[in-house]
């Protein structure tokens, strides 16, 4: 089982095995939020495994790494061909390089956008100005990306005794 650690502000800071958390709880740098079912046993205490905890003390935030890849990209892009304005799904999505790499260009976040199969083949080896296809926005480095748990580094399915705690990454429930 893992363990939700927030920061002293209730956001999640990272995930950690249940036995980080309970080493956070014995030397004091944590509290208890949230408990499983299950109890750990040693042969003194018996304690119910901890769910979520919240550090006492401020914790240093990483600079945080936008990975380039295909899927960034497209969601940078919002699943939307950056030439024709259509919107659609990851498998009718490619990527293309701005300036071509036959001309110089490199495979950067400023150099590639998301282009749905036909745009991509009519602009061809070309720059947009040379195909007549103007870009829709110009490609930029993201700071952050949109996304839910993919993006935040919450696991798929998210335990019950989280959803308090992460309420912003679940999809939004039909009343």
């Amino acid at each position: 089982m893992r363990t939700l650690v927030l920061d002293q502000g209730y956001e999640p800071h990272q995930i950690v095995p249940w036995q980080k958390a309970i080493g956070l709880l014995y030397v004091g740098k944590a509290d208890v939020l949230e408990e499983y079912d299950a109890v750990v046993r040693s042969v003194s205490l018996a304690m119910p495994m901890p769910a979520v905890v919240r550090l006492k003390a401020r914790a240093p935030r990483k600079a945080h790494r936008i990975r380039f890849s295909r899927r960034n990209v497209l969601l940078r892009d919002g699943y939307r061909c950056q030439y024709c304005g259509a919107q659609k799904p990851a498998k009718e999505l490619t990527y293309d390089h701005v300036v071509p790499r036959s001309k110089g260009g490199s495979t950067t976040w400023t150099n590639i956008v998301a282009a749905c199969r036909p745009c991509n083949a009519r602009k061809g080896n070309r720059t947009p100005k040379q195909a007549g296809m103007p870009l829709r926005s110009t490609p930029v480095k993201p700071t952050w990306l949109p996304g839910g748990p993919a993006r935040t580094g919450l696991p798929e399915v998210i335990p019950e005794r989280w959803e308090t705690w992460v309420a912003w990454a679940l999809p939004k429930r039909r009343a």
